[in-house]
C-alpha cells in the first residue's frame, strides 16, 4: 500500500503548487500521517510516505473514517481548496468490510463534490466499495494488495479524467460595513481543558480586529458544556479593553456532557435579544462564531435552523474531535464550517475568519410566522414513529414496507403532503425532517434504506416530547401554524419504559391527530392514551401482520377533521343495568394466560351499556392477596373502563388465595362506598376467571357471596378445580371451562346470554336496629394462630374450638360462630354469617387445615377482625346489642404491634379472652384482653383442656354493661409521688417480665390520682429513658396499660449513677410533675440486676440530699453495698434471689409505702421583692421554621406588645430577638439597640426565616453561649434578671433537655409559649416552672394570653449574686481545663483517666471564686463537656465526670485541640479568668502521636501565659507531649492510664506551687508614628444574595478611599469581590493614584454566583493579596487592614483562614447584614467590637464614620522581618515535586525513601535549609510547606507517612506551573526575595499530558534551579526544558535505581549558590488585567 501511494506521488505536480496531498490512516479510528498544507513539496511528501507505519488495531470502521475526512481533512483549514473550486479526489485502499455503516458519510462527501476511487482485496464487500465510490465503477478489486502495481495505471488516468465544476456562491445584501453584533460561543466541556486557553487567545485575537464600541461592534460571549452560562452581553462592555479583559480572565468552566443544540437555543433566546443588546431589529449584522471541540450529546437541527431563520450568520469551529456534520449544520453553509487538527491551530483560520467578518453583509429578517384565517391547506403533515428498540428487530423490515406503502398514497410532489420519519429506542433519531425532502421518491429511497436503530429501554414519553419540540416545529417544516393537519402514526412493540401521559397529552393540545399501532408485547391502554381517541390505537399480533390494517389506518387518516365533536353521555336509565365484577387470576400460574384474559374482559366490557346509570364494571386481581384495579365507581364511561382495562398488568404472586378473594370482594367491592348498587336491587355479578385451585378454602366466602344475593360465574382452565367453581358459581351450570384462557372467545357467546338474561334482585341486608330488650344470645369469634410455630399443637386447638361450640346456643338463633386462623395475614374459616346450624360448624372445624407461615403478626389479624369480621356485613350483631366476644389462641409473640388493634377492639365493645403457651408473650396477652385475668397461659396446646372450664364461664359471666370507676376528688393526704426506676440491661432480659408484674402489683395497691398518688416509670442501661413522667398519666388504668406495654430496652454497660443523677434532674422536677416543693413524700424504687458500671455515691448522696426516699431491690447478681449506699438507709435495701421471687419483698414494700410520710425539703431560690436590679434582659426566641410561616406576624406583634410595656429608654431593661428553625439567627443583641424606637423599627421589619427540621435544644443552647454573655449585652454577672420567652409551634427535632437546664442552672426564667402543633411536655421541660408553659390554638390568638405572660414575667425577681471579678490575684484560686484524649485507640484506658480527672478534683477548692474547672474531650475534633463556668460546686463537677462517656474517633489531632481550647475555653465568656490575672492550667492526657501538628498551637498556648502539664502513655510521642508542656520537665508518662495514680502526687505539688500569671497579648496600641501609611484590603460578598445591596457597598468602598492618601505614597488599596470563589478587581500594587482607584471602583459591578464561601476567601487574601508580590508592604512593618463587607453566611468554615491572618498581622473589620451571622463576623474580626451589623447594606452609611475612625485608630507594632541581604550559602529552600500518577504506583516507595535519604543529608531548620514536598498526577497536591516544619524530625515524619496519590493524566505543566505560584511564595515559607538559593527536584515516571514549556522556562526567570530525575517511561527531551540545564536532567530506568543518583545530586546541592531573583511585575495604572494572564502570557506580549 506504502508503495501504491509513493508510485501515485511520483505522477503528481506537487513543487509547482498545483497539486496537494494528504494521507491518512485508519483502523477503529483515523490517524492523520500528514494534512494538504503540511507539506509543499514532493521530496518531503515522498520521505514521509516511506516512513509510514502500520497502525494496528480493530474493528475496522470505514465509515467514521470517511466522515473524519470530511470534518476534518476536506476542510481550508487543513489545506483544502475545493472552495476555490480545485478538484477534491480520495483514494481509499481497504482490505475488510466495515464494521460501521459508510452510506451517510459517503453520501455526505459526494455532495461536497468529493470523486472517490476505492481499491478493495478480496477480504472487502464491493457492495460497500462501489456505495463509497463516485461512480460504481470507480470501484476496483485486486486479490491482495500486493497486486496494487496492476491497477495502478487504469487508477491513474480515472483520476487524471476527473475535471470538476465547482461555483462558490457569493452572498448578496450588503449592509452597513460599519458595525456588527458578534458573539463567541465556546465549548467549555470536560474535553477542552487542555485547549482553552488557545480558544481565549483566539477570541482575543479576533476581538482585536473589531472595531468595538456602543455605536460600532458589540461583542459577548458565552461558554458551555451541559448547559450555556454567560461570561457577558453584547451590552455588558463599551470598549475593546474591556472586552479583552474579560476574554483574559475566562475560566474554563469544565462539565459534561456537551450539549451544542441547547447552547444554540439559548444563544438565540437569551443573548440575540434587544435586552441583551442585540440590535438584530435594527438591521445591524449578527454573527455567531462557534468553537466546538466534540459532538454533541443532544440534537442541533432545530436550534440551528432557528438561528438560519432569524438571519444569524453562524460560523462553526471545530478540532478533530467535533463531528463535522454537525457543524456543517449550524454553519451559515457547509463551507463556513472551518476545521483545526487542535485548538492550538485556531491561527491558521485566523485569516479566514477576518475575510469572512469584514464581507459579512448578512441583515437579520426576524421571522414571524404569518398565521392568516385563510381556507386550511389541501395537505398534511405526517410524522411515523417507529419503534427501533432492541425487540423489534424481526419486524422492523414490515414497520419500514408499511411506511413505504402509506408514503406511496400521499400527495408530496405537489406540495400537500410533507413526510418526517424518526426512530427511537432509548432515545430517538430524526431520519429526516417534514423539509428535509420535496419529493415522493426522495423518501422512499430513504425510507427503503432505513436500518434498525437498536437500544434498550424503550422511552416513548420521552420520543414523543422530543416530536413535540423537535419536529412538530417551522423550523422542522411543519404548517401547524398555517393550519394544515398534523398526523403522527406510531408504531411500537412494546409497553413504555417511561410514562407517556404527559407527552401525549402535550401533542394532543397542539392539535396533533395520534394513530398508534402496536403488537401482542405492547400496552394497549397505553396506546388508547396516546391515540387520539381509543379507537385510533390498534393492535396486530406481529408487525408482519400490519398490512392487514393498513387499509383502515389509511382511511382513519384519510377521514380526519380537526373539529372533534365530544359525546355527550345519555342520562336515560335503562332497566337492563347491572354492577359487574370481574375477578381475574393473577397468581404465577396464570402469567402466559394473561392477555387473553384481558382481551376476554374488553370484549365483555364491549357488549354492556358502561353509564354511571346503566352498568357498572370494576376489575380485581389476585393471588396470594387481592387488589382492586379499579372500582364500579371508578370510571363512568365504556371509553375509560376499557382503557384501563387495556392497561392491565400481571402481579404475579403465590399462592393463589380464591377464598380470601372472594371474601375481599364481598367486603370491598360489592359496597356503597365502592359504587355497588345493591341496597337499590341492582342485579351483582361477579365473573371469576381462574386458572387454579385455591389454596384456601372457598366454601364459606362463596356462600357468603350467593347469601348476598351476588350472581356468580365461575370461568376455569384444565388447570382448575371443577368442584371448587361449581361451588362458586351461581349454581354449578354456571361453571364455565376453557382448555387454556386463549380459547376464552369461546364462552363468550354463552357469556353474553347469561349477562342479558340475569335479573337477579340484590336484597339489602340492612340490619333492623330497634329499641327491643337484648338478644339473648352472643357473637363469638375464634382467633386461631396458624403459624409455623403451632404446627405441633394446632390438633388441639381446633379440639378446643370444637368443645367450646358444642356449649353454645347455635341452632335456635342465639349464638353465631366465626373461625379465623392467622400467621402473616388472616385467613377466614367462616363468618359469623355463613352458618346457621352448629352442625354445619363442628363440621368445618373438623376439617381446619394448619395455615403455616411467618412471621406472627397478631395486630395486624386483629385489626382485621376489626374491620372485616365484627362488622354487620359479616353477621355481627354487635349494632343490636349482641355481646361481641373474641377468643384468641396465640403460642408465639407478635412481630407486629397489638397496642393500636386491641385497644380499637376494646373501643368497639369486644370482650377479649387470650389463651397463650409457653411461647407467647403474656404482657402482650394482657394487652389484648378486656381485663388482665382474662390472659390464661397453659405450657403448652396440648394443655388447652385445663382451662376449658375456666374460660367457658369467664365467656358466661360477661356483661356488657360497664359502669366506669369515677375517680374520688377527695384529697389523701397520704398521697406521695413514685418513681420506679428499673434497670433494663443486656442482663436482665430474662427478669424483665416480672420486673413489670412487680411494678404492676405496686401501683395496684396506691391511690393513683392527679391529686393522690403520681407514678413515673425510668427504664436505664447505658442511658436512661422516661417511658412516663409523674404527669403523664392521672388514672391507675392508665398507668397500668402503660406499665404493661413496657419493652425491654437492652443495653450496656449499666450506668447506675447516670441513671441516678438523671431521675434527680430530669424526673423529680416541678415540670414533670414532682411535687416536692409542696412538700409530698418523693419516692424512688430501684430494681437493678447488677453492679453499676459507673460511680453511685455522688448522685446517691445528692437524691437523699434532696429528701427522695430511695428503696433499692437487687437480685444475686447486683452489689449489696452499692444498693446500701443507693438506698434511704442499709434496711431499705432489698433482695431476691431472681426478679421471678419479686412476690417476697411484695408486703414488705407496701408497709414502707404506707408508712413514709417523708417531707421534701425544696432548695427553692430565694426570691424576694427587694429593688436589687433596676431592670431585666429579655430575649425573644422565635420559631421561625416552615411550620410557622403563616403565625409569624402574630409573633411579631406579639413580640412589638411585649416591648412596648419594656422600660429600655432609661436604660432598666435591654431585648433581643432571635429567630430560629434549623439554626439560630441573631435579629440583634442585647446590646445592638438602646432605644425601644429602634427596637420596634427592627421588629416590625422581621422577615420570617424558614427552614426544617426543628432544632429547639441547638437554639437554646446557642442563647447559652452567644446570647446571655456579657459581650451580646447581657448584665446576668451584674444581678439583672435573665428573661427567656420561647415562641414555639412545633416539636423540636433535637433534645432540649440539657441546653434547657443548662440555661437553669446559669438562672435565666424560661416562659415558653406554643401552639397546638407544641409538645406541652416540652415547653413544661424548657419553662422555669410548668405553669410557666402556656398553648394557644393558633399563634393568632397570642394577644390572649399576652396580659398573663406579662404579669408573670413581671413578678419575677430574682435574688442573684453577681460574680463581682477581684482584680487582685489571689493565690488560692486557678482555672483548669482537663483535655482528655477520646480518640478511639484510648478505648479501654478512658474509665482510668475519668477516675484521674475525679481525684484531682477532689484535691481543688471549687467554686465561682476559687478553682474552676472544665473539661475537653477531642479525637479528630474537640468537643467541650463544660466550661469554666458551667458548675460552681464540686459535687457538680465530679457528678459530670463521673457520667462522661468516651467519645471515639480518629484521626487524634492534637494540634486542633489545644488551639480550641486556646480560642474557646480559655475566654472571659467560657469563664476563664486570665484576664484578672488568675493562674491558667492546662492538663493534657494523651495516649497516641497526633496526626496534625503541634508546634504553633503549642506555643501560642505559652505566649498567652497558660501553663501545659501533658501526660502521655508509652503510645504517646515523648518529644510532642515535651513541645506542648510548660518546659520538658512537665510532660509527665505512664506505661498505661490505669497507671495514673502513680503522677497523682507529683502532680499535686504541681498545681499547688503554680502561680503562673496569664499575661494577655494585648497588641500595643500606641500613637506613635512608626509606618507612613496602611495597606488596605475590602473584601465584598459579591453573592447572588447582595445584587441590591451592591451599590451601597461600591459607595461605601469609594468614601473610604476619599479619606485615605494614596497620593503621597502612604496608603495603598486593594479590592477584592467573592462568592463561590474569590476575583481581584486590582491589587495593593495595582494602582498608585487616588483617582486610578476610585475610577475603578466606581466601574465594579456585582460578581453573582453561590454559595458564599468567605473562607477560601480569606485563605486566597492570605495566599495571593497580603504578599509582597500584590504590593503588601507587611514585611516592612506597614500596618495591614482588611475591610470585610458580607451580607450572608458562609457556607465554609472561616476558623483556620481568620486565624491565618490575625497571626499575620492583619487587622481585620467585619461588617454584616441582618443576614450576617454575627459570631462568624466576631470570630473573623480582630476583636468583637471590630465587627459591625447594619440593616442592610443601603444603611452602610451609618457605620462609615464609626469604622474610619476605628481604622484609623490602628497602629500596630509590627517588628519587620527586615530581609538579609547578604546571601549565607549554608542555606537553601528546596521543594521536593513527586509525580504521584497511576503509572507510579509501583516505584512510590522508592520514591520516598530517595526523599529522605536526601533530607537526611540537609541542615533543616527555620534559619537554614527549608523543605517542602508536593504530589501531582492530574493535578498537584502539596503535602507540606516550606514554613510547616522546622526540624528534620518532622519533615522525614512526614515523609515516611507520604500516601500515594494515583490519578491521570499526568499534567507536569500544570504541577511546575502551580509550585511557582503556591509554594516558591513568601507566604508558603520561601526565602527567594531574601536571596536565598531555591531549588526544585522533579522526581517523574512519564510524558505530560500537557504542556511544560512555558511553565518551565517561568520558573527559570524565577532563578528557581530545577534538576529533573526521570526513568526510561519519562520524555528525555521534556525533562531537559525543564531542568536548569540539559546535564541536570538524571535518569534512572526504574525509581527502585534512584540511589545510583544520589551521590550526583548531593554534589549539585552543596555547589548550588543560585541566587533567586524577583521578578516583581512592573503593574502600571493601565490595565488590571495583566493580573488575571499568566506570567508566560506576559512574557509572550
Amino acid at each position: 500500500m506504502r508503495d501504491f501511494v509513493q508510485k501515485a506521488v511520483e505522477k503528481l505536480s506537487v513543487d509547482d503548487k498545483k497539486d496537494r496531498v494528504s494521507v491518512v490512516q485508519y483502523s477503529r479510528d483515523p490517524t492523520v500521517q500528514f494534512y494538504l498544507n503540511t507539506y509543499t513539496t514532493k521530496g518531503d511528501i515522498l520521505d514521509t510516505v516511506r516512513g509510514l507505519r502500520h497502525k494496528g488495531g480493530s474493528p475496522l470502521k470505514t465509515g467514521e473514517a470517511l466522515q473524519y475526512l470530511r470534518d476534518n481533512v476536506f476542510t481550508a483549514s487543513a489545506g483544502s481548496r475545493r472552495l476555490e473550486g480545485v478538484p477534491q479526489v480520495l483514494i481509499l485502499l481497504s482490505g475488510g468490510r466495515s464494521y460501521d455503516s459508510v452510506d451517510a458519510p459517503a453520501s455526505a462527501l459526494k455532495q461536497m463534490g468529493v470523486l472517490m476511487f476505492a481499491v478493495g482485496t478480496r477480504g472487502s464487500d464491493l457492495r460497500e466499495l462501489q456505495k463509497i465510490s463516485h461512480d460504481s465503477r470507480s470501484a476496483i478489486t485486486v486479490p491482495d494488495f500486493t497486486d496494487l502495481a496492476g491497477v495502478q495505471e487504469q487508477l491513474q488516468s480515472s483520476v487524471e479524467a476527473v475535471v470538476v465544476d465547482v461555483t462558490p456562491e457569493t452572498p448578496t445584501e450588503t449592509v452597513d460595513t460599519g458595525k456588527k453584533d458578534v458573539v463567541f460561543l465556546l465549548d467549555g466541556s470536560d474535553g477542552t481543558r487542555n485547549g482553552f486557553p488557545a480558544m481565549r487567545d483566539f477570541v482575543e485575537r479576533v476581538v482585536e480586529k473589531l472595531n468595538v464600541g456602543p455605536n460600532n461592534d458589540r461583542v459577548s460571549v458565552v461558554q458551555y458544556s451541559r448547559d450555556p452560562e454567560v461570561n457577558f452581553y453584547l451590552n455588558t462592555y463599551t470598549t475593546k479593553e474591556d472586552v479583552v479583559d474579560s476574554v483574559r480572565g475566562l475560566n474554563h468552566r469544565g462539565g459534561s456532557p456537551l450539549n451544542t443544540g441547547a447552547a444554540l437555543r439559548y444563544v438565540r433566546d437569551n443573548v440575540f435579544t434587544n435586552s441583551s443588546g442585540s440590535r438584530r431589529l435594527q438591521g445591524v449584522p449578527q454573527m455567531l462564531i462557534l468553537l466546538n471541540g466534540g459532538k454533541s450529546f443532544d440534537n442541533v437541527d432545530t436550534p440551528a435552523s432557528a438561528l438560519k431563520q432569524q438571519g444569524i450568520f453562524v460560523i462553526g469551529i471545530g478540532t478533530r474531535n467535533s463531528d463535522r456534520s454537525e457543524l456543517q449544520k449550524i454553519s451559515h453553509e457547509p463551507s463556513y464550517a472551518l476545521s483545526v487538527p487542535e485548538f492550538t491551530d485556531l491561527p491558521g483560520v485566523q485569516e479566514q475568519l477576518s475575510t469572512v467578518l469584514s464581507t459579512v453583509r448578512v441583515r437579520g429578517t426576524p421571522m414571524t410566522p404569518t398565521v392568516t384565517a385563510e381556507r386550511k391547506p389541501p395537505g398534511k403533515d405526517v410524522v411515523f414513529l417507529l419503534d427501533g428498540s432492541d425487540g423489534t428487530r424481526r419486524g422492523f423490515p414490515a414497520m419500514r414496507d408499511f411506511v413505504q406503502k402509506a408514503v406511496e398514497k400521499l400527495s408530496v410532489d405537489d406540495k400537500k403532503d410533507r413526510v418526517s420519519v424518526v426512530q427511537y429506542s432509548r432515545d430517538p433519531t430524526v431520519q429526516f425532517y417534514l423539509n428535509t425532502y420535496t419529493t415522493k421518491g426522495d423518501i422512499l429511497d430513504t425510507v427503503r434504506g432505513l436500518r434498525h436503530k437498536g437500544g434498550s429501554p424503550l422511552k416513548t414519553g420521552e420520543a414523543l416530547q422530543y416530536l413535540r419540540d423537535n419536529v412538530f416545529t417551522a423550523s422542522a417544516g411543519s404548517r401547524r401554524l398555517e393550519g394544515v393537519p398534523q398526523v403522527l402514526i406510531l408504531l411500537s412493540g412494546g409497553r413504555s419504559y417511561d410514562s407517556v401521559d404527559a407527552p401525549a397529552s402535550a401533542l394532543k393540545q397542539m392539535g396533533v391527530l395520534m394513530f398508534a399501532v402496536g403488537t401482542r408485547g405492547s400496552d394497549l391502554r397505553e396506546l388508547q392514551k396516546i391515540s387520539h381517541d381509543s379507537r385510533s390505537a390498534i393492535t396486530v399480533p406481529d408487525f408482519t401482520d400490519l398490512a392487514g390494517v393498513q387499509e383502515q389506518l389509511q382511511s382513519s387518516v384519510e377521514a380526519v377533521v380537526v373539529d372533534v365533536t365530544p359525546e355527550t353521555p345519555t342520562e336515560t336509565v335503562d332497566t337492563g343495568k347491572k354492577d359487574v365484577v370481574f375477578l381475574l387470576d393473577g397468581s404465577d400460574g396464570t402469567r402466559n394466560g394473561f392477555p387473553a384474559m384481558r382481551d376476554f374482559v374488553e370484549r365483555v366490557v364491549e357488549k354492556l351499556n358502561v353509564g354511571p346509570n346503566n352498568d357498572r364494571v370494576s376489575v380485581v386481581q389476585y393471588s396470594r392477596d387481592p387488589e382492586v384495579n379499579f372500582y364500579l365507581n371508578t370510571y363512568t364511561t365504556k371509553e375509560d373502563v376499557v382503557d384501563s382495562v387495556r392497561g392491565l398488568n400481571h402481579r404475579g404472586g403465590s399462592p393463589l388465595n380464591t377464598g380470601a378473594a372472594l371474601r375481599y370482594v364481598r367486603d370491598n367491592v360489592f359496597t356503597n362506598s365502592s359504587g355497588s348498587r345493591r341496597l337499590q336491587g341492582v342485579p351483582q355479578m361477579l365473573i371469576l376467571l381462574n386458572g387454579g385451585k385455591s389454596f384456601d378454602n372457598v366454601d364459606t366466602p362463596a356462600s357468603a357471596l350467593k347469601q348476598q344475593g351476588i350472581f356468580v360465574i365461575g370461568i376455569g382452565t384444565r388447570n382448575s378445580d371443577r368442584s371448587e367453581l361449581q361451588k362458586i358459581s351461581h349454581e354449578p351450570s354456571y361453571a364455565l371451562s376453557v382448555p387454556e384462557f386463549t380459547d376464552l372467545p369461546g364462552v363468550q357467546e354463552q357469556l353474553s346470554t347469561v349477562l342479558s338474561t340475569v335479573r337477579v334482585r340484590g336484597t339489602p341486608m340492612t340490619p333492623t336496629v330497634t329499641a327491643e330488650r337484648k338478644p339473648p344470645g352472643k357473637d363469638v369469634v375464634f382467633l386461631l394462630d396458624g403459624s409455623d410455630g403451632t404446627r405441633r399443637g394446632f390438633p388441639a386447638m381446633r379440639d378446643f374450638v370444637q368443645k367450646a361450640v358444642e356449649k353454645l346456643s347455635v341452632d335456635d338463633k342465639k349464638d353465631r360462630v366465626s373461625v379465623v386462623q392467622y400467621s402473616r395475614d388472616p385467613t377466614v374459616q367462616f363468618y359469623l354469617n355463613t352458618y346457621t346450624t352448629k352442625g354445619d360448624i363442628l363440621d368445618t372445624v373438623r376439617g381446619l387445615r394448619h395455615k403455616g407461615g411467618s412471621p406472627l403478626k397478631t395486630g395486624e389479624a386483629l385489626q382485621y377482625l376489626r374491620d372485616n369480621v365484627f362488622t354487620a356485613s359479616a353477621g355481627s350483631r354487635r349494632l343490636e346489642g349482641v355481646p361481641q366476644v373474641l377468643i384468641l389462641l396465640s403460642g408465639g409473640r407478635s412481630y407486629d404491634s397489638v397496642d393500636a388493634p386491641a385497644s380499637a377492639l376494646k373501643q368497639m365493645g369486644v370482650l377479649m379472652f387470650a389463651v397463650g403457651t409457653r411461647g407467647s408473650d403474656l404482657r402482650e396477652l394482657q394487652k389484648i384482653s378486656h381485663d388482665s385475668r382474662s390472659a390464661i397461659t397453659v405450657p403448652d396446646f396440648t394443655d388447652l383442656a385445663g382451662v376449658q372450664e375456666q374460660l367457658q364461664s369467664s365467656v358466661e359471666a360477661v356483661v356488657v354493661d360497664v359502669t366506669p370507676e369515677t375517680p374520688t376528688e377527695t384529697v389523701d393526704t397520704g398521697k406521695k409521688d413514685v418513681v420506679f426506676l428499673l434497670d433494663g440491661s443486656d442482663g436482665t432480659r430474662n427478669g424483665f417480665p416480672a420486673m413489670r408484674d412487680f411494678v404492676e402489683r405496686v401501683v395496684e395497691k396506691l391511690n393513683v390520682g392527679p391529686n393522690n398518688d403520681r407514678v413515673s416509670v425510668v427504664q436505664y442501661s447505658r442511658d436512661p429513658e422516661v417511658n412516663f413522667y409523674l404527669n403523664t398519666y392521672t388514672t391507675k388504668e392508665d398507668v397500668v396499660d402503660s406499665v404493661r406495654g413496657l419493652n425491654h430496652r437492652g443495653g450496656s454497660p449499666l450506668n447506675t449513677g447516670a441513671a441516678l443523677r438523671y431521675v434527680r434532674d430530669n424526673v423529680f422536677t416541678n415540670s414533670s410533675g414532682s411535687r416536692r416543693l409542696q412538700g409530698v413524700p418523693q419516692m424512688l424504687i430501684l430494681l437493678n440486676g447488677g453492679k453499676s458500671f459507673d460511680n453511685v455515691d455522688t448522685p446517691a448522696s445528692a437524691l437523699k440530699q434532696q429528701g427522695i426516699f430511695v428503696i433499692g431491690i437487687g437480685t444475686r447478681n447486683s452489689d449489696r453495698s452499692e444498693l446500701q449506699k443507693i438506698s434511704h438507709e442499709p434496711s431499705y435495701a432489698l433482695s431476691v434471689p431472681e426478679f421471678t421471687d419479686l412476690p417476697g419483698v411484695q408486703e414488705q414494700l407496701s408497709t414502707v409505702l404506707s408508712t413514709v410520710r417523708v417531707r421534701g425539703t425544696p432548695m427553692t431560690p430565694t426570691v424576694t421583692a427587694e429593688r436589687k436590679p433596676p431592670g431585666k434582659d429579655v430575649v425573644f426566641l422565635l420559631d421561625g421554621s416552615d411550620g410557622t410561616r403563616r403565625g409569624f406576624p402574630a409573633m411579631r406583634d406579639f413580640v412589638q406588645k411585649a416591648v412596648e410595656k419594656l422600660s429600655v429608654d432609661d436604660k432598666k431593661d435591654r431585648v433581643s430577638v432571635v429567630q430560629y428553625s434549623r439554626d439560630p439567627t441573631v435579629q440583634f443583641y442585647l446590646n445592638t439597640y438602646t432605644t425601644k424606637g429602634d427596637i420596634l423599627d427592627t421588629v416590625r421589619g422581621l422577615r420570617h426565616k424558614g427552614g426544617s427540621p426543628l432544632k429547639t435544644g441547638e437554639a437554646l443552647q446557642y442563647l447559652r453561649d452567644n446570647v446571655f454573655t456579657a459581650s451580646a449585652g447581657s448584665r446576668r454577672l451584674e444581678g439583672v434578671p435573665q428573661v427567656l420567652i420561647l415562641l414555639s409551634g412545633g416539636r423540636s427535632y433535637d433534645s432540649v433537655d440539657a441546653p434547657a437546664s443548662a440555661l437553669k442552672q446559669m438562672g435565666v426564667l424560661m416562659f415558653a409559649v406554643g401552639t397546638r402543633g407544641s409538645d406541652l411536655r416540652e415547653l413544661q421541660k424548657i419553662s422555669h416552672d410548668s405553669r410557666s408553659a402556656i398553648t394557644v390554638p393558633d399563634f393568632t390568638d397570642l394577644a390572649g394570653v399576652q396580659e398573663q405572660l406579662q404579669s408573670s414575667v413581671e413578678a419575677v425577681v430574682v435574688d442573684v449574686t453577681p460574680e463581682t471579678p477581684t482584680e487582685t490575684v489571689d493565690t488560692g484560686k486557678k482555672d483548669v481545663v482537663f483535655l482528655l484524649d477520646g480518640s478511639d485507640g484510648t478505648r479501654n484506658g478512658f474509665p482510668a483517666m475519668r477516675d484521674f480527672v475525679e481525684r484531682v478534683v477532689e484535691k481543688l477548692n471549687v467554686g465561682p471564686n476559687n478553682d474552676r474547672v472544665s473539661v475537653v474531650q477531642y479525637s479528630r475534633d474537640p468537643e467541650v463537656n463544660f466550661y469554666l463556668n458551667t458548675y460552681t460546686t464540686k459535687e457538680d463537677v465530679v457528678d459530670s465526670v463521673r457520667g462522661l462517656n468516651h467519645r471515639g474517633g480518629s484521626p487524634l489531632n492534637t494540634g486542633a485541640a489545644l488551639r480550641y481550647v486556646r480560642d474557646n475555653v480559655f475566654t472571659n465568656s467560657s469563664g476563664s479568668r486570665r484576664l484578672q490575672g488568675v493562674p491558667q492550667m492546662l492538663i493534657l492526657l494523651n495516649g497516641g502521636k497526633s496526626f496534625d501538628n503541634v508546634d504553633t498551637p503549642a506555643s501560642a498556648l505559652k505566649q498567652q501565659g497558660i501553663f501545659v502539664i501533658g501526660i502521655g502513655t508509652r503510645n504517646s510521642d515523648r518529644s510532642e507531649l515535651q513541645k506542648i508542656s510548660h518546659e520538658p520537665s512537665y510532660a509527665l508518662s505512664v506505661p498505661e492510664f490505669t497507671d495514673l495514680p502513680g503522677v497523682q502526687e507529683q502532680l499535686s505539688t504541681v498545681l499547688s506551687t503554680v502561680r503562673v500569671r496569664g499575661t494577655p497579648m494585648t497588641p500595643t496600641v500606641t500613637a506613635e508614628r512608626k509606618p507612613p501609611g496602611k495597606d488596605v484590603v475590602f473584601l465584598l460578598d459579591g453573592s447572588d444574595g447582595t445584587r441590591r445591596g451592591f451599590p451601597a457597598m461600591r459607595d461605601f468602598v469609594q468614601k473610604a478611599v476619599e479619606k485615605l492618601s494614596v497620593d503621597d505614597k502612604k496608603d495603598r488599596v486593594s479590592v477584592v469581590q467573592y462568592s463561590r470563589d474569590p476575583t481581584v478587581q486590582f491589587y495593593l500594587n495595582t494602582y498608585t493614584t487616588k483617582g486610578d482607584i476610585l475610577d475603578t471602583v466606581r466601574g465594579l459591578r456585582h460578581k453573582g454566583g453561590s454559595p458564599l464561601k468567605t473562607g477560601e476567601a480569606l485563605q486566597y487574601l492570605r495566599d495571593n493579596v497580603f504578599t509582597a508580590s500584590a504590593g503588601s508592604r507587611r514585611l516592612e512593618g506597614v500596618p495591614q487592614v482588611l475591610i470585610l463587607l458580607s451580607g450572608g453566611r458562609s457556607y465554609d468554615s472561616v476558623d483556620a483562614p481568620a486565624s491565618a491572618l490575625k497571626q499575620m498581622g492583619v487587622l481585620m473589620f467585619a461588617v454584616g447584614t441582618r443576614g450576617s451571622d454575627l459570631r462568624e463576623l466576631q470570630k473573623i474580626s480582630h476583636d468583637s467590637r471590630s465587627a459591625i451589623t447594619v440593616p442592610d447594606f443601603t444603611d452602610l452609611a451609618g457605620v462609615q464614620e464609626q469604622l474610619q475612625s476605628s481604622v484609623e485608630a490602628v497602629v500596630v507594632d509590627v517588628t519587620p522581618e527586615t530581609p538579609t541581604e547578604t546571601v549565607d550559602t549554608g542555606k537553601k529552600d528546596v521543594v521536593f515535586l513527586l509525580d504521584g500518577s497511576d503509572g507510579t504506583r509501583n516505584g512510590f516507595p522508592a520514591m520516598r525513601d530517595f526523599v529522605e535519604r536526601v533530607v537526611e543529608k540537609l541542615n533543616v531548620g527555620p534559619n537554614n535549609d527549608r523543605v517542602s514536598v508536593v504530589q501531582y498526577s492530574r493535578d498537584p497536591e502539596v503535602n507540606f510547606y516550606l514554613n510547616t516544619y522546622t526540624t528534620k524530625e518532622d519533615v522525614v515524619d512526614s515523609v515516611r507517612g507520604l500516601n500515594h496519590r494515583g490519578g491521570s493524566p499526568l499534567n507536569t505543566g500544570a504541577a511546575l506551573r502551580y509550585v511557582r505560584d503556591n509554594v516558591f511564595t513568601n507566604s508558603s515559607g520561601s526565602r527567594r526575595l531574601q536571596g536565598v538559593p531555591q531549588m526544585l527536584i522533579l522526581l517523574n515516571g512519564g510524558k505530560s499530558f500537557d504542556n511544560v514549556d512555558t511553565p518551565a522556562s517561568a520558573l527559570k526567570q524565577q532563578g528557581i534551579f530545577v534538576i529533573g530525575i526521570g526513568t526510561r517511561n519519562s520524555d528525555r527531551s521534556e525533562l531537559q526544558k525543564i531542568s536548569h540545564e540539559p546535564s541536570y536532567a538524571l535518569s534512572v530506568p526504574e525509581f527502585t535505581d534512584l540511589p545510583g543518583v544520589q551521590e550526583q545530586l548531593s554534589t549539585v546541592l552543596s555547589t548550588v549558590r543560585v541566587r533567586g531573583t524577583p521578578m516583581t511585575p512592573t503593574v502600571t495604572g493601565k490595565k488590571v488585567t495583566d493580573f488575571y494572564t499568566p506570567m508566560s502570557l506576559q512574557h509572550a506580549h
